[in-house]
């Protein structure tokens, strides 16, 4: 027998990336939810933690949020669900959480319990062997269909799980779930799909609480939300005591993100949130009814990210206060990469400067007819097949701008910039390859479900 309403409290809209608030968790926590849901991955980051094989998330931030959820959900003996482990959902990455959970579990003296786990990682010849049967691997977000060249040129591919691996798990008895790289919404809508509530309304639970208290004001990152399910609606309410869930905050988290803010995709179907009704059900909750799922006919897609390697990165930074020198930053820059031009010739590499304060715009690197601002910042990042070469081509790009030849300057140009003597090593240069659905014939034919006994 279904229940009336089923609670899940989100902690964190990434986990570990910034620690949890802990007095809003504790709030949550004494409400006695269902389940304990966290999302912690997202390719927001970049393609570096993917391609390198690590986390962008401090591991003491990471071990300290999982703590939290365990020890209360394994004290009220509810499930816990992560998914995306360690920003990226690899296997080194779900490996981790899992050595985590033991030793909190050791740490805690907790009771046994049966945990969960599956990897997300793509073997680029399975992709390949698709590709030669005539698969089309289809691009996302404007790209085109994957080519055999962009393939080669990968070097890790995750794919994206929907809720199938996580209601596997919890029809398998698992108490607490590590999942690889999944979709932000499925950690959230599996639980509530597998205790019987409809498609639409639990993935716009997922939906909701993904990003934690994102979906609240006023604005503040990493406090506790808790999400009520029923047949007929979803509730969104914030725990901290100065947050609330309103219409505003929610509808507008719901569309922020989307190119098109009304519809998104999940294995096997399509959000339409064009018909959402939002209504203030009390001072701190928003109530939510009407979103659509559309289920797609045929195969299930299934979301693949991969990247690969362009090469060895350093990092210069470049001050600069002169007045002349900033009204004329862009003729600075053109000098500087025309030394590095002249040093390196037709060789393989890439840098590139990225302005900040240019009248305010971080970043902006398109001509100003007048710069207003009293003080630049540049930053220079240099790309290479060997880190000697970066190191080289990253200083020569920086203290050129020093150098630069100003037909107004006269003599020596002592005020013009502060350049730092040394350029900083940075971590590998790594680019998104693959943004692409591969059709499978089993939602599950990437993601072999796991279970252990821990304590």
């Amino acid at each position: 027998m279904v229940n009336k309403e089923l609670k899940i409290l989100c902690p964190n809209g990434h986990l570990g990336f910034a620690p949890t608030k802990e007095k809003s968790f504790s709030i949550g926590a004494a409400t006695k939810p269902d389940y304990y849901c966290c999302d912690s991955g997202s390719d927001d980051i970049g393609p570096v933690p993917l391609g390198s094989d690590t986390s962008a998330s401090h591991y003491e931030w990471q071990k300290h949020d999982i703590e939290l959820m365990l020890v209360e959900a394994r004290k009220q003996r509810v499930p816990m669900i992560i998914g995306s482990a360690g920003d990226t959902g690899s296997k080194s990455r779900v490996d981790m959480y899992v050595s985590i959970v033991k030793e909190l579990t050791k740490k805690h003296n907790l009771p046994k319990f049966k945990l969960a786990y599956f990897y997300s990682d793509v073997d680029k010849e399975y992709v390949r062997n698709k590709m030669k049967q005539g698969i089309v691997i289809e691009g996302l977000d404007g790209r085109k269909a994957l080519k055999e060249e962009e393939l080669d040129k990968t070097t890790k591919i995750v794919a994206v799980a929907g809720i199938h691996p996580y209601i596997k798990a919890l029809k398998m008895g698992a108490d607490v779930i590590i999942g690889g790289r999944s979709s932000d919404c499925a950690i959230f809508a599996a639980p509530a799909i597998k205790e019987g509530y409809p498609e639409n309304l639990s993935y716009y639970l997922g939906k909701v609480l993904e990003c934690a208290s994102f979906c609240a004001e006023p604005y503040g990152a990493k406090e506790t939300v808790i999400g009520t399910i029923t047949h007929s609606d979803v509730k969104v309410t914030a725990m901290h005591p100065e947050q609330r869930c309103t219409v505003a905050s929610v509808a507008g988290h719901a569309m922020y993100e989307r190119s098109n803010p009304f519809y998104e995709y999940f294995a096997g179907g399509m959000m339409d949130m064009t018909h959402c009704r939002y209504e203030q059900f009390n001072e701190k909750t928003c109530r939510i009814t009407g979103p659509k799922f559309i289920p797609i006919d045929g195969k299930v897609k299934i979301k693949l990210e991969g990247c690969g390697k362009i090469g060895e990165r350093y990092i210069g930074i470049a001050g600069i206060r002169d007045p002349y020198t900033i009204q004329n930053i862009d003729s600075v820059i053109a000098w500087a990469r025309q030394q590095v031009k002249e040093r390196f010739n037709e060789e393989d590499y890439q840098l590139h400067y990225r302005i900040f304060g240019k009248n305010g715009v971080m970043g902006n690197l398109e001509p100003v007819k007048e710069i207003k601002s009293h003080e630049l910042c540049v930053i220079v990042e240099g790309i290479a097949p060997t880190k000697e070469m970066a190191e080289e081509l990253t200083m020569i790009g920086t203290r050129q701008i020093f150098y630069a030849r100003l037909p107004e300057v006269k003599g020596t140009a002592g005020t013009a910039a502060f350049v730092v003597d040394e350029v900083l090593p940075a971590s590998p240069g790594f680019e998104w390859t693959m943004n692409h659905l591969i059709p499978v014939d089993d939602p599950l034919e990437l993601f072999d479900v796991q279970m252990i006994e821990i304590g």
